[in-house]
């Protein structure tokens, strides 16, 4: 062992193979991916075997080595062999570390594939014409949306060429769905889902309806038959009866019998699927705008002005401005009531608040020339000596937001906020969700144990306001006015904490709405079947199939969330020497994995949706955007990489 490095560095020499290098929680979901679905030899390097999810990374079948080093340094990346290593993904430490590491990657292995995890997503961007052949990834940028849709009960959709995909359930899917994503679906187990399962064509009701019924009789609908009816037995008195199903020769006062319609149901067969599956569906569905949330004119006018006189003054000043402003509007009616004329109270009542009011003098009172009253004197005095308070109120405001730096101090939420989500953890992904969620028009109001958080700088700059301390959460959400909110996310890195914070929202609100970060499958299991209005995320298992997806050269557009399972939106480009060139619908889609849902060919720029030709196959240039699980989308990337 030396103070280097230490672990178990692989045995025999290895090349071919994809390195990961952390231990977290999205370092885990990584390896499972490229491991179970895309069959690659990984060897994952973490700064300590014993911490985070580095035992259980150990214990994965089919990981070549975990190799423990405290730092990411030249040393460690050649004890991975880096050199004979096809992709390297960085999704442990800072940007900075990130940035390094790459850079060193790439001198030491020029045609590597490197995906890293960036939290500046603008530097990444910049980051990535440095390198040959990389990808700079946010997952709290690709979890985000996921959160804030689900607490705004709302689909999340991902943007494909001016069509905004989204997910939409039972009752909500429309005739033109794209197509059944996930069926099966039952709250109380959500094992049972189906994604992307068999679906018919157009013509399918028509053949199966052929297949069972043939040339046996008229056909009725809901899937019924009518039973064929017994003849009559020959006798005397059946002679003179008329033949059954024609109508006898009477009068038209006579009605004809009629006899009851015995039905029967055919018995299914059993090479043909039901028509609409047991439990409830999931479909994907297109609009041509991204569904935003409606908030009227307003309600946002309101959270404005609350905001702005939150920044501007503190519960004390607002309280004499209100007293001060209440008096002045009172002595106003007064002068108007006096004088019958508006346009002299204005310019009167102005003069007083500026302290320009020529006062009556008592040769003005006694010859009965002065301006009023005793209740007009009254009025102005009133006036004169508000608009004394003013000033001094003015200036102070000025002096505390432009001198003292008031903009840089976290703010409790005021009295008047109303209809919020309260955002609980400021890590990389709670100040994702909070700030879209504040870019959208919603009010927010973030809460935040750590005064340290990296979040709470970038929250403050948008005048968010953050609830700081370490107290109970029943303490610390009924500062953030629990009452009154709409949702609560709760997004910490542990799960005991955030189930902690949806427990005690829940209690203190039983109609909030709580959406919850949880990394454990089983514990969401149990969250689901206990809480209603609710739901919960994965942030590692929404953002891990993009990086496995980009660390085999795909671009995932995006991620939709059914319950907890994830459909991945690709884009794939069919280029020279690809396993793609040749293939067609029938060759790309599979039941339970893939759906193409629109093709670009390199003749015509324009993406065709839903596009029918099942038989034309793909030439170089194509594109093809699927929706696909994540063993679907493996799959396809391994015949990507193909050569023909």
């Amino acid at each position: 062992m030396t103070s280097e490095g230490w672990g178990t560095p692989p045995v025999e020499p290895i090349s071919q193979h994809y390195i990961v290098c952390g231990g977290n929680a999205l370092a885990h979901r990584l390896v499972l991916e490229l491991v179970e679905h895309y069959e690659v030899p990984v060897v994952v390097l973490v700064t300590d075997r014993t911490r985070d999810h580095a035992p259980q990374i150990e214990q994965i079948t089919g990981v070549a080595a975990v190799v423990e080093y405290p730092n990411l340094t030249e040393e460690a990346l050649r004890a991975v062999s880096i050199d004979t290593a096809r992709g390297l993904a960085l999704v442990e430490g800072s940007d900075q570390d990130n940035i390094h590491a790459a850079l060193s990657a790439q001198g030491h292995n020029p045609d590597i594939r490197i995906v890293f995890r960036m939290f500046n997503q603008r530097l990444g961007e910049n980051i990535e014409r440095l390198l040959r052949n990389g990808a700079a990834l946010s997952g709290s940028a690709t979890a985000a949306p996921a959160f804030a849709a689900a607490a705004l009960g709302r689909p999340n959709s991902v943007e494909i060429d001016g069509r905004y995909l989204h997910i939409a359930f039972d009752d909500a899917i429309s005739s033109d769905r794209i197509c059944v994503v996930a069926d099966h679906i039952d709250r109380q187990d959500l094992s049972k889902i189906r994604l992307l399962p068999e679906q018919e064509g157009d013509s399918a009701q028509f053949v199966r309806l052929a297949r069972e019924f043939g040339d046996d009789g008229p056909v009725r609908q809901g899937g019924l038959r009518r039973a064929p009816e017994p003849e009559p037995e020959a006798g005397p008195d059946s002679e003179g009866e008329p033949e059954r199903g024609h109508e006898p020769a009477v009068g038209p006062e006579v009605e004809p019998e009629v006899e009851p319609e015995v039905e029967r149901a055919v018995e299914p067969d059993p090479g043909v699927e039901p028509e609409e599956p047991p439990g409830g569906i999931a479909a994907l569905q297109a609009l041509r705008m991204e569904p935003r949330e409606p908030i009227s004119w307003a309600r946002r006018l309101r959270w404005r002005v609350l905001d702005t006189m939150r920044f501007l003054t503190n519960a004390r000043l607002r309280v004499v401005l209100l007293i001060a402003l209440a008096a002045v509007l009172m002595a106003f009616a007064v002068l108007w009531y006096l004088n019958r004329d508006f346009g002299w109270t204005v310019y009167i009542s102005l003069l007083d608040l500026a302290g320009a009011a020529q006062p009556d003098q008592q040769a003005d009172i006694a010859a009965g020339t002065g301006t009023g009253g005793l209740w007009q004197r009254v009025a102005q005095v009133v006036i004169t000596i508000c608009g004394i308070t003013f000033a001094p109120v003015a200036t102070a405001i000025a002096v505390e937001v432009l001198g003292s730096g008031r903009r840089g101090l976290p703010r409790n939420p005021s009295a008047g906020t109303r209809d919020h989500v309260i955002v609980v953890g400021l890590g990389n992904v709670g100040t994702r969700v909070a700030t879209q969620l504040h870019e959208m028009g919603v009010p927010v109001v973030c809460m935040e144990r750590d005064p340290q958080a990296r979040g709470i700088s970038a929250v403050r700059a948008l005048g968010i306001p953050v609830v700081l301390g370490d107290g109970p959460f029943e303490e610390q959400l009924r500062r953030a006015r629990l009452k009154h909110s709409r949702a609560v996310i709760a997004l910490s890195g542990d799960d005991a904490t955030n189930l902690e914070a949806a427990l005690e929202a829940r209690h203190g609100n039983p109609d909030v709405r709580v959406v919850v970060r949880l990394f454990d499958d089983d514990f969401a299991g149990h969250f689901y079947r206990t809480l209603d209005n609710a739901a919960s995320r994965s942030v590692s298992y929404l953002a891990a199939p993009a990086f496995a997806a980009a660390l085999m050269g795909s671009e995932v557009r995006g991620t939709l969330s059914v319950f907890r399972h994830v459909l991945l939106i690709a884009e794939l480009t069919v280029e020279d020497g690809s396993g793609l060139i040749g293939l067609n619908r029938h060759d790309l889609e599979d039941p339970g994995g893939v759906r193409v849902i629109a093709a670009r060919f390199a003749r015509s720029n324009q993406l065709h949706w839903g596009f029918a030709d099942r038989t034309r196959r793909l030439a170089p240039g194509d594109r093809i955007v699927v929706a696909a699980t994540r063993s679907g989308l493996a799959r396809l990337n391994t015949v990507l990489v193909e050569e023909v």
